[in-house]
């Protein structure tokens, strides 16, 4: 068992660097299957989710290295081979290999995801797309078997009855080889899935409109290696901007592309806090003595993302006034509220609604880490909180958070990690 303890109330100064896009990495690497030859990806995170993925590919006899963040990823000898339950299970954006070996082989045995417990997160989507491209998906003992007809693939119309990131992913891996054009309509934007979409185009995919509600793509025969470059992590760049504006002394974040946050920085500058903009970074000048509260409502991008709901909670427990989280895309992810009130936060919920009445003064406590980013809000309000907190369940900060201890140790924060 890991666990972080924490020393709350150190000041945080000097300059902190944004790894890769954990959200990307988890569907560019099984992307990278698809090739016929290595495709060789920068910038990636250091993080346990893409350790389970380079030990899923390894599965699969796909050559694999991964050194200062460079995965290179050699798919000519690989084997198609159901995926191990246990691996799947442990984190959702596993299913990604759904897409990418129905692309590549025309057939794949792939178990049911896990992840992070933030309430339905159903695969219907992605089996509908699948199914109008002319796939056959069965459930097989909890394990999905995909598999094509004696007619193969097929480019189809697909309308998506919810906007779904996932979704929109893995009917893109599936269509890129499929014969004719392939319309994905309500497509999901995040820039994550440009991302994807850039990599498969420079693999030599012919897709076009990643990024708004209508995607289309042209099948094409084969897909050949490339190097690419992961874009920054915006729900880090995100976390690390609230640690800043809620303790620092002049903090200043690198590798941020300000766009893909916009909603969220347009909240930190309504609470009254003062950042310098500048082409890849933002400076975060210290926190005034008053900040007002706001009402937060996720929605899909371009909206205030719902992953970095839950690391803005602790800032506005040092709001005036009163406040609501409302999260339109996972409503039950509320579990880090019982664990700040450990700590002493007036908030609550009612109705899948958060509220908050500040300021709050937080105190140390021991708290667990329900999900990936339930961790990043508790690690922010440690840093808050006077006198020692105990941070339990970490397995599931380190599955997103690439150096997070190191981070926050190079920002002034006492930190650390235990091993029990």
């Amino acid at each position: 068992m890991k666990k972080f303890i924490v020393n709350g109330g150190q000041p945080l100064a000097g300059t902190v660097k944004v790894s890769g896009a954990k959200n990307s990495t988890v569907a560019l690497i099984p992307a990278a299957i698809m090739a016929d030859s290595p495709v060789i990806l920068e910038g990636v995170p250091d993080i346990s989710d893409v350790q389970a993925l380079i030990q899923i590919l390894r599965d699969f006899n796909v050559i694999v290295s991964f050194e200062d963040n460079i995965l290179t990823i050699d798919p000519r000898n690989i084997v198609n081979k159901p995926m191990a339950t246990g691996i799947i299970q442990s984190f959702r954006a596993s299913y990604y290999f759904m897409g990418a070996l129905l692309s590549r082989f025309g057939e794949g045995l792939v178990g049911l995801p896990g992840g992070c417990n933030l309430g339905p997160r159903p695969v219907d989507l992605h089996v509908k797309g699948f199914e109008a491209l002319g796939a056959k998906v069965t459930n097989e003992q909890g394990a999905l078997h995909l598999v094509t007809t004696d007619q193969g693939l097929k480019g189809a119309t697909i309308f998506l009855d919810m906007v779904s990131v996932g979704a929109t992913i893995n009917i893109m891996l599936g269509a890129v080889r499929a014969p004719g054009q392939t319309v994905i309509e309500n497509a999901a934007c995040e820039p994550e899935i440009v991302d994807v979409a850039n990599l498969l185009t420079k693999m030599g995919a012919n897709i076009k409109g990643a990024g708004t509600p209508t995607i289309r793509i042209e099948g094409v025969d084969q897909l050949h290696g490339t190097t690419h470059q992961v874009i920054p992590d915006r729900i880090e760049a995100g976390t690390y901007l609230t640690a800043a504006a809620a303790m620092g002394q002049g903090v200043r974040v690198e590798n941020i592309i300000y766009e893909h946050i916009e909603g969220f920085i347009a909240k930190l500058r309504q609470m009254g806090l003062k950042l310098d903009i500048y082409e890849e970074s933002i400076y975060v000048h210290p926190r005034p003595d008053r900040l007002e509260m706001v009402n937060i409502l996720t929605m899909p991008y371009p909206g205030f993302a719902t992953d970095l709901q839950q690391p803005i909670t602790p800032l506005l427990l040092l709001a005036e006034g009163r406040g609501t989280i409302e999260d339109t895309i996972y409503p039950k992810r509320v579990n880090h509220i019982p664990e700040l009130q450990r700590m002493g936060a007036r908030a609550s919920v009612v109705n899948d609604r958060i509220q908050i009445e500040g300021p709050n003064q937080l105190t140390g406590a021991q708290v667990t880490a329900s999900d990936l980013r339930a961790g990043a809000c508790l690690v922010t309000a440690a840093l808050m909180a006077e006198g020692q907190s105990t941070i339990y369940g970490v397995e599931n900060i380190l599955r997103g958070y690439d150096h997070i201890i190191d981070k926050f140790k190079s920002l002034g924060a006492d930190i650390q990690l235990v091993s029990e």
